[in-house]
């Protein structure tokens, strides 16, 4: 039975798979007739069947009914159009081995990212290419500008997404804001907060540091002390929510602190934007970045960026050229601001379509309830594991919902826990960085990998491994903790609503 027949069988007949589909009849008795699901349908088909057929199993059956054939010129032919000599001698640079084209495996993501990507994202990434100029997808950038203005909850007019990871937002900030010489202070808690550090030094300026033990949040009195001693200091710079310790930082404290003294914030907002509360106007953020592939659960390859105008006018104002052409924001904001907009560098279109819909499906679904989500899930997730005997690295208090860093147990091989959930269940999951490589696991459930299906799956997996090797796990205690963590969060939600009733 082929995978058209399947999905018939599935739905008990072709009305009711056009009908889930949203397509016409006439599409699906085409698909019944002709043997096989066209290859762009198979991540609709995966969700819709939940899983019952795969995108890899309707991307292997499309390949081996419809291949692609390219049609070429014969031999003699080609001699005359191309007169390549030597043609001969190119082919021993061809790939030894046969390559075929590539279809990744469908792996549940529950690492620090990226996160699963839902089917509308996949969907409008693969639209047509259109000009990065083209009126339509200028209007489609002012939209994507507001959702993201949406999301990090400011009016800030230069709010968009930078082309490159988080890495590339980041120092987009300190490759604008910091001048040679300049003193910044940079609150190290993490290896995302040493980042920062080594963005200060490559722009020349001039850093200090105050460090932190990993798993503890940034401490606002440090920094008053900091600032105290420096009052010369320019810049401010820390992580909202530390990627390798799944530690959150008071960061509106932490900014009030820099302006009584007139500092200007970077504030890494990597992991936290679009999880838990990201409050630009309100808690008075200069400068802030992100990245797609988190908790926006979109592709990686882009980064959120907001600036308030004070940052703006200090880059305008700069003597020096800033150290970049590329992100030299002076030339980046005529292309991505409210003007007439000038060539800079060809923007990734499909990309940013998908980052559009990754944004409208936050819109859709309200950032509060994105927020809760991540929280409720959150809370399940720790019972369990909590249950299993496992232990948080950072105290309840400061802990991220959507990065959950977990000590590994005494006498159990974290790596080879690690391989066995991504060979037998296809479940991945992080490992500890720097000092903590082998002594935690990192748990992320963000975006669309923040579902109970997810938690679930986790616990199971992870206790069968444990058992396997010999930790004292009981099967079935982590998933009843969970449950009862949901089920408790579910009466409290309905006697809530009744008081508001």
């Amino acid at each position: 039975m082929n995978c058209a027949e399947r999905l018939v069988s599935h739905f008990g007949s072709q009305a009711e798979v056009a009908r889930a589909l949203k397509l016409d009849r006439a599409v699906v008795s085409n698909w019944v007739k002709s043997g096989y699901i066209p290859a762009r349908w198979a991540v609709e088909v995966e969700a819709v069947t939940e899983g019952a057929i795969t995108a890899l199993e309707v991307l292997n059956e499309a390949t081996l009914r419809r291949p692609v054939r390219v049609k070429s010129r014969g031999e003699d032919d080609n001699k005359l159009a191309f007169a390549t000599p030597g043609s001969d001698a190119m082919n021993a640079f061809l790939p030894t081995k046969r390559i075929q084209s590539f279809h990744p495996p469908q792996r549940t993501l529950m690492g620090p990212g990226p996160t699963e990507i839902h089917p509308r994202v996949l969907t409008t990434m693969s639209q047509p290419a259109i000009g990065y100029l083209d009126p339509v997808f200028v209007d489609m950038m002012e939209e994507l500008k507001s959702l993201l203005r949406y999301v990090y909850q400011t009016k800030n007019p230069l709010t968009f997404p930078v082309s490159g990871p988080g890495s590339v937002g980041m120092e987009y900030c300190f490759v604008n804001m910091v001048a040679p010489g300049d003193k910044v202070i940079v609150m190290r808690n993490g290896v995302f907060g040493g980042r920062q550090l080594e963005n200060v030094e490559r722009c020349g300026g001039v850093a200090v540091v105050i460090d932190h033990e990993w798993g503890m949040p940034c401490d606002p009195q440090r920094l008053e002390d900091a600032l105290k001693a420096n009052p010369d200091s320019k810049i401010v710079s820390f992580v909202h929510a530390e990627t390798s310790t799944g530690c959150l930082s008071d960061a509106k404290s932490l900014v009030e602190v820099a302006h009584k003294y007139g500092a200007l914030t970077i504030v890494d907002a990597v992991t936290s934007l679009g999880g838990c509360p990201v409050l630009v106007d309100e808690w008075g953020v200069d400068a802030i970045y992100s990245a797609s592939q988190k908790c926006l659960s979109c592709t990686p390859g882009l980064s959120p960026v907001s600036f308030s105008d004070r940052v703006v006018e200090r880059v305008r104002q700069r003597k020096d050229k800033v150290h970049s052409w590329f992100m030299d924001m002076n030339l980046l904001s005529s292309y991505w601001g409210n003007t007439n907009r000038t060539y800079h560098h060809t923007a990734p279109t499909n990309s940013l379509f998908a980052l559009h819909e990754a944004l409208l499906l936050i819109r859709e679904e309200t950032l509060q309830d994105c927020w809760a989500r991540h929280r409720r899930h959150h809370v399940a997730l720790k019972a369990g594991l909590e249950a299993m005997g496992l232990k948080f690295l950072v105290a309840e208090e400061c802990q991220i919902p959507q990065m959950n860093a977990v000590r590994v147990p005494e006498g159990v091989d974290e790596a080879e826990v690690r391989k066995r959930l991504l060979n037998e269940f296809n479940l991945e999951i992080g490992a500890g960085l720097g000092p903590l490589a082998g002594k935690i696991w990192r748990f992320g459930i963000m975006g669309y990998s923040c579902r109970p299906d997810n938690v679930m799956l986790c616990l199971s997996a992870l206790g069968s491994v444990l058992q396997d090797m010999g930790y004292p796990v009981h099967v079935g205690e982590a998933e009843g903790a969970a449950h009862g963590a949901y089920a408790a969060m579910h009466a409290h939600a309905a006697q809530q609503k009744k008081r508001v009733a």
